[in-house]
C-alpha cells in the first residue's frame, strides 16, 4: 500500500463524470478502477490519485459529492466476469455507496454505508432462514452477520459493510450480497420465514469501536466492561460520552452501526 495514494468513489455516475472532468481540467495524474458489467448494479468506477491532486481537487471547491476517501490498497481480488446483471430484481435493484472510510474497528480495511434502490424488509425473514448464522431483529428490521472477517448489517434500504479490504472487495461483497438477497426472495415459496431472534455477535464487536481509554466517564472501569453491559441491553450506547464528542464522527458513526445492526438501539437512536 503506498499511503500516498488515496481512493474515492462517487454515490452516481454523473458525479463521477464530473470529477474526470476537473481531474482532465486541472491536468493532474489519476488512475482509474472500473467495475466490470457483472458489478454494474452495485458499483460507481473509483479514483486513485495523490495526495496532492486530492488536496487540489477538494481546493476548487467544484461541488463534486465524492462518497468518502480511503488510503488506496491494491484488489487482492478479480472481478467476476460476465454481463450486466439482467432480470426483474425486485428487493435489491441497485446500490449507491454514501459513505466510503477508514474502518474504526481495523484501519487496515474499510468501511461503507450503500444505499438500495428496493425494498429489503420483506426478504429479511426469508434470509434469515437461510442463513444460520445471521442475528435478525424483526422489530427493528436488520439482519446482521459475518461475511468472512466483514460484519454485514442489512436494513430495508441501506447496507453498512465494516472491515472490507478495499473497494473492489466491498463491489464483490455488495454484489454476492445482491444475488443473496434475489435468491431467497425469488424462492420464497419454498422458504418458511424465519422471525427467530438468534444470538449476537460477540461484545468484542462493539469493544474495537470504542476508544479504547478506559476513562470511566459510561461508570464502567474499563471500555470491555462497558461493550459487556451494552452487549446485553443493560445500558445506552449514548452512556460512552468520548465516541459523541465533536470531531469524533467516523467513531460516533462505526459504533452507531454495530449497535444497530445488533438491534441495542432504537431507530432514533443510531440516525447518522
Amino acid at each position: 500500500m503506498d499511503a500516498d495514494l488515496f481512493t474515492t468513489t462517487c454515490p452516481v455516475q454523473a458525479e463521477f463524470e464530473r470529477a474526470v472532468s476537473a481531474l482532465k481540467d486541472m491536468g493532474a495524474a489519476y488512475q482509474r478502477i472500473d467495475p466490470t458489467p457483472a458489478l454494474a448494479r452495485v458499483a460507481v468506477p473509483a479514483l486513485v490519485m495523490s495526495r496532492e491532486v486530492r488536496a487540489s481537487l477538494q481546493s476548487e471547491e467544484t461541488g463534486i459529492v465524492f462518497s468518502g476517501w480511503v488510503e488506496h490498497r491494491p484488489a487482492a481480488i478479480s472481478m467476476p466476469d460476465g454481463p450486466v446483471p439482467q432480470g426483474d430484481a425486485v428487493r435489491f435493484r441497485r446500490a449507491a455507496i454514501m459513505v466510503l472510510g477508514p474502518c474504526v474497528a481495523d484501519e487496515t480495511k474499510i468501511r461503507l454505508v450503500a444505499h438500495i434502490e428496493g425494498d429489503l424488509a420483506p426478504a429479511l425473514p426469508f434470509l434469515n432462514a437461510v442463513m444460520p448464522h445471521a442475528s435478525y431483529m424483526p422489530r427493528a428490521e436488520t439482519l446482521t452477520y459475518l461475511d468472512g472477517h466483514r460484519m454485514v448489517a442489512l436494513y430495508a434500504r441501506r447496507i453498512t459493510i465494516a472491515k472490507a479490504d478495499e473497494i473492489v472487495d466491498a463491489w464483490v461483497t455488495l454484489q454476492r450480497i445482491r444475488r443473496q438477497v434475489e435468491d431467497a426472495w425469488a424462492r420464497r415459496e419454498s422458504i418458511e420465514p424465519s422471525f427467530e431472534t438468534r444470538k449476537k455477535p460477540p461484545a468484542l464487536e462493539i469493544y474495537k469501536r470504542l476508544p479504547g481509554t478506559n476513562c470511566g466517564l459510561c461508570g464502567e472501569m474499563t471500555c470491555i466492561a462497558f461493550a459487556l453491559r451494552l452487549w446485553s441491553g443493560q445500558v445506552s450506547v449514548h452512556a460512552c460520552a468520548p465516541a459523541f464528542e465533536p470531531g469524533n464522527d467516523a467513531l460516533r458513526d462505526a459504533l452507531l452501526e454495530i449497535v444497530a445492526g445488533m438491534g441495542l438501539a432504537s431507530p432514533g437512536e443510531t440516525q447518522q
